[in-house]
């Protein structure tokens, strides 16, 4: 078996996992709704949640990628702003760690992915292994950025020790641009997610220690864990 076709495969099962641990949740509620995330692996968890599309209410997309497929697959996209509240999201990650922090924004999505996420009860992450990390860093660190603040920004990370490269022909779903920065040394999670967040013309960054995950659902070669954060 190929990486690929390994990946792929490890894929499939956290989203199917991820779909068995809401399975009952649905079925006792006949207006159930889901927030749901950007990215390869969504798109197969997406797959698993079509078999359910008559049963749910609808899902809240983070993407307007996501949008697309939901819609394709059957499933009601609904506004967040209709809503109060998500018992679930569900979304990937680039990297995780063991304290359930998170890099993500590898597809861009990252702040409709912390603005859905922050209003659902329990965050489930779906990864295959290789995303678990001991220390987050390797992935670079993605930040949306309004584009007039570029420059300011990038000097203000390059301070914090990172090289930074301008996500090139990249625009958000929010109209702006992508900045990722590569090498830092993310030993405090939280404070860094603070910092950042705090230079002027930065939209947010794609570190999720704020909101981190409360549920990890890890696909590996011995099988599939469901892990709680408590």
């Amino acid at each position: 078996m190929n990486i690929d076709t390994r990946q792929i495969n490890l894929k499939q099962e956290a989203s199917r996992a991820a779909m068995n641990f809401i399975t009952p949740y649905i079925l006792e509620n006949n207006n159930f709704l889901i927030g749901v995330g950007t990215g390869s692996t969504v798109d197969f968890f997406i797959d698993e949640l079509s078999c359910f599309s008559c049963s749910i209410a609808g899902a809240v997309a983070s993407s307007d990628r996501t949008k697309s497929k939901l819609s394709s697959c059957g499933i009601k996209v609904i506004e967040l702003n209709s809503i109060d509240h998500l018992p679930f999201y569900v979304d990937g990650a680039d990297e995780i760690d063991e304290s359930f922090c998170m890099i993500k924004g590898g597809g861009g999505a990252l702040t409709r992915e912390k603005i859905v996420s922050s209003v659902a009860d329990k965050f489930i992450c779906i990864v295959d292994e290789s995303k678990l990390v001991n220390r987050l860093g390797s992935f670079p660190l993605p930040i949306e950025v309004i584009p007039m603040a570029v420059n300011s920004i990038s000097r203000r990370l390059t301070l914090l020790g990172g090289k930074v490269v301008l996500r090139d022909g990249f625009i958000t779903d929010n109209g702006n641009v992508i900045i990722d920065v590569h090498n830092l040394y993310i030993q405090d999670q939280l404070s860094l997610e603070k910092e950042i967040n705090n230079f002027p013309g930065v939209v947010t960054n794609g570190l999720f220690a704020i909101n981190r995950a409360d549920i990890l659902i890890l696909a590996a070669d011995e099988g599939v864990q469901l892990i709680h954060r408590y």
